[in-house]
């Protein structure tokens, strides 16, 4: 490849692809029977999660596991990948398993499998563990820290060592975090022995969801989806200006939806774009930045948002469609920016496109958008209501009717992609970009199962298991069925032959599924040790206190504190793991302390606050793993690389903070239609306007001051209430006493905010806020006692005299005894939106300034 530079593993400080993948793919090479048993064991993993999330054990009443069990079970193939894959020292054994690695492995599976194992004798004895009980959990618990220091690293390891010692050792602890400890027997019970430590939630995500859709991308991948991606990015955009960083940009996206992973990202666009954004000038650095940058936004892109976003489902108690709907628009946001960012680094360095072989006329290229985005509208409403409609007629038979047509509708692509000629495996120099039209038909079919597996969890609803199951087995079909209908399409013959080629992808894309897990399989099992310690030592609450008191109580400072430490740990740690670790101390932290100041922030909100920072550092420096995966490709200083990839994160950086103040980045408390263009319209241009600020260039090179004034815009059109709440207060407090006055006015499902007060359990005089969703009903008292309260006046204020348990009111922290003090009270005013007008006016004037100033070799369109 031209102009690529890919050091050796001896270059210091510029390590090869290979070890920066150590991580994802496995650390040895192993050959002869080692190399067997490392290919067969990771293809029955696979086998296994196939059958546990297909509705065949219910069916033949066979193979049935619970949850405990499945758990108990993947965490055994992990682990023993984990020591059979990854040596004990890097570097040595490379090519062969040790025999004291094999008895570990052994011995670790053992203990992993213990609760299926003996699942009947532990139900009996529950927290009463024997002997043999004690041996094997605190010996997986050894062993388990020491796969995870192989497979992951230090850091995930003495997270988790410090966790276990801190749980032993809470008397011995400094005041403010001691706590009275917990016995060797408790510590094994909690944490192996049960579902509240290793074996927890967050492992039960990696059993039920994480593993299919992995396995899903390893399919995608081995039929060459990946290289499809690449390819139509490239010939979509290659003719603009850096044209090849913007394909970087949009086919890592489109790698999101296949890998989940950063540095996966890096290596298999990388290896085809950093190379040409390099021959059309942008340097090295910049070029493996690029890449950096959108690579690590990739894990952001739904509806596949690596493991967190299965774990966000369990933890925050909303489904996955939901997680998705929150988390769309900050993204796609996010991916828009930086193609802005692409567009104005080529237009500061006078770049040019690649020139198209066919390059079609302006009025063309209006007619065939016009003529894809009816043909996607009809497309979509057809199949909708065509569906809809089948389901109807057909009833029970109506899956099968659609099976068969979906099977129809792919064997009818296959042989229209025919017409065309197949797509170059080998991401080569391309000096001419490649035809829009047949490059995209070449590879349609590849679209299906997306489609499938969008529509199951969209429109039928069904659970992220499920779901990734049929567009699993719909993938599988893809795998092996594709060569022989294209050898049969085309006219080539040798269909058997084409037929075993197929199944032996299938193998080993199965093969590669289970690898790939190996990481992520440790990572949550060890963050689960946190987890763990949490519910076993009470330390929630010390961090409450103790982020209270070094943030002063200050929401955006304790942000900011919880931005750092997710920075921090995701140097060393996986997504996956920081996020439970992260959001684990941190969530309700932010929710209370929010609270107790005046701010309802939805947890969804600060969930995904964890989840970005916990992103972004993987191109943190000094460590940043997928800048030193594109520093391999580009040759240029991975630490350069990662600073310069930082610089252009720093729009996701933003986002967080944003959406936290402006819930409807989030798509959260939207009224219409309207409502929800003018958000999109808003956060859209405030993110080119911050982009344009943070670049210094716009139409032409910035002076600092009008940098200075689109960031200040940039912050208007993310949040105007900010301004707009100085002028026109959007609430005030009025006395308790009106509270019932309040509930009237409140519409049903809407949210009534109260401050209320009162002892705690702890003797604690304590004063929060309160959002209770009022249910519709024929008075204010009934729509209260719908809450599970009961008031009376007290003067100004209203006692509470009765709170049931399991109530909306005690879970949102109402006690018997307590009292609401204030109600919170909407203001008439006018819509914040107004701001945007003097914002785009000033934007107006700074756009002529420029263009007045711009140089006539700079005259150069903006996307």
């Amino acid at each position: 490849m031209a102009n690529q530079h890919t050091p050796s593993s001896d270059d210091p400080g510029r390590p090869d692809v290979d070890s920066v993948l150590q991580t994802e793919t496995g650390g040895r090479a192993a050959t002869g029977p080692a190399a067997v048993i490392l290919f067969i064991v990771p293809v029955v993993w696979s086998l296994f999660q196939i059958w546990i999330a297909s509705p065949l054990p219910f069916m033949l009443e066979f193979g049935i596991f619970n949850s405990t069990e499945t758990r108990s079970i993947h965490l055994a193939f992990a682990i023993f990948l984990a020591y059979a894959s990854f040596p004990m020292i890097k570097g040595r054994t490379t090519t062969h398993v040790p025999v004291y690695d094999w008895i570990l492995a052994l011995l670790a599976a053992f203990a992993a499998s213990y609760i299926y194992v003996f699942y009947q004798e532990l139900a009996q004895r529950p927290g009463a563990p024997i002997l043999q009980d004690m041996i094997v959990a605190l010996g997986g618990l050894v062993l388990l820290l020491e796969a995870t220091r192989r497979a992951l690293g230090l850091p995930l390891t003495i997270v988790a060592a410090v966790f276990i010692v801190y749980s032993v050792a809470g008397p011995y602890m400094p005041a403010v975090i001691a706590h009275k400890g917990a016995s060797l027997e408790k510590l094994a019970a909690h944490q192996w022995l049960g579902t509240e430590g290793v074996f927890g939630v967050a492992l039960g995500v990696s059993t039920s969801f994480v593993f299919l859709f992995v396995l899903f991308g390893a399919l995608l991948e081995r039929a060459g989806a990946g290289n499809y991606f690449i390819k139509v990015s490239y010939a979509l955009l290659g003719h603009m200006r850096g044209g090849p960083a913007k394909a970087a940009v949009v086919s890592s996206g489109l790698s999101g939806v296949i890998s989940g992973s950063s540095i996966a990202n890096v290596v298999t666009t990388g290896t085809f774009t950093i190379p040409l954004m390099k021959r059309v000038g942008f340097p090295a650095t910049k070029s493996g930045a690029v890449e950096v940058a959108a690579s690590t936004n990739g894990q952001l892109t739904p509806p596949i948002m690596g493991a967190a976003a299965f774990l966000m489902v369990e933890y925050v108690g909303i489904s996955y469609l939901e997680v998705v709907k929150h988390a769309i628009l900050p993204a796609l946001i996010s991916y828009v920016a930086l193609i802005y960012i692409v567009h104005l680094e080529a237009c500061k360095l006078r770049m040019k496109g690649i020139e198209r072989l066919d390059r079609p006329t302006v009025s063309q290229r209006l007619l065939n958008w016009v003529v894809m985005l009816i043909g996607l509208c009809v497309l979509t409403f057809a199949v909708y209501y065509g569906v809809g409609w089948t389901k109807g007629l057909m009833g029970p038979a109506a899956p099968w009717v659609l099976a068969v047509m979906l099977a129809i509708i792919y064997v009818a692509l296959i042989a229209y992609s025919a017409r065309f000629p197949e797509l170059d495996q080998e991401h080569g120099d391309i000096s001419e970009l490649p035809p829009v039209g047949p490059t995209v038909k070449t590879g349609l079919y590849f679209l299906l199962p997306v489609v499938v597996l969008v529509w199951c969890l969209t429109v039928e609803r069904l659970s992220p298991q499920l779901s990734a199951f049929w567009a699993t087995i719909f993938m599988i079909g893809i795998v092996v069925t594709q060569r022989p209908l294209q050898n049969f399409f085309r006219n080539r013959g040798h269909l058997f032959g084409a037929l075993k080629g197929g199944a032996s992808d299938l193998i080993h894309a199965f093969a590669t599924g289970g690898r790939n897990m190996v990481g992520i399989g440790v990572a949550t099992a060890t963050a689960g040790v946190v987890v763990g310690t949490v519910t076993l030592t009470g330390i929630g609450l010390v961090m409450t206190e103790f982020v209270e008191f070094i943030s002063g109580g200050n929401l955006l400072l304790m942000l900011i504190f919880t931005a750092i430490i997710s920075l921090i740990l995701g140097m060393g740690l996986p997504t996956t793991a920081n996020y439970i670790v992260v959001s684990t101390l941190m969530a309700p932290v932010i929710v209370t302390l929010g609270a107790e100041n005046g701010l309802i922030v939805p947890l969804i909100a600060v969930h995904l606050f964890v989840f970005y920072f916990g992103i972004l550092a993987d191109d943190t420096p000094p460590v940043g793993l997928a800048a030193y995966a594109a520093a391999a490709i580009s040759g240029a200083d991975p630490i350069r690389t990662g600073v310069q990839g930082f610089t252009y994160d720093i729009r996701t950086a933003i986002l967080p903070f944003m959406f936290i103040f402006n819930t409807q980045l989030l798509l959260i408390g939207l009224t219409g239609w309207f409502d929800l263009l003018v958000t999109i319209a808003s956060a859209v241009t405030a993110m080119l306007v911050f982009s344009a600020a943070t670049q210094g260039y716009w139409f032409t090179k910035s002076h600092k001051w009008e940098s200075v004034v689109l960031l200040l815009l940039a912050f208007t059109f993310f949040r105007p209430g900010f301004w707009w709440d100085m002028i026109y207060p959007p609430t005030e407090m009025r006395p308790g006493a009106t509270l019932m006055e309040q509930v009237e006015k409140t519409p049903a499902d809407g949210k009534l905010i109260v401050k209320a007060s009162g002892t705690t359990i702890e003797g604690a005089e304590k004063s929060t806020y309160i959002a209770f969703e009022l249910p519709a009903g024929e008075t204010p008292e009934k729509r209260l006692t719908a809450t599970g309260m009961e008031l009376s006046p007290d003067g100004d204020r209203m006692a509470v005299d009765y709170v049931e348990y399991g109530s909306p009111a005690q879970n949102e922290g109402l006690a018997y005894g307590w009292t609401i003090d204030a109600v919170q009270a909407e203001l008439e005013r006018p819509p914040k939106e107004l701001m945007f007008i003097p914002a785009l006016l000033i934007l107006g004037l700074i756009a002529w300034g420029q263009l007045r100033r711009r140089p006539p070799e700079d005259a150069i369109a903006t996307v």
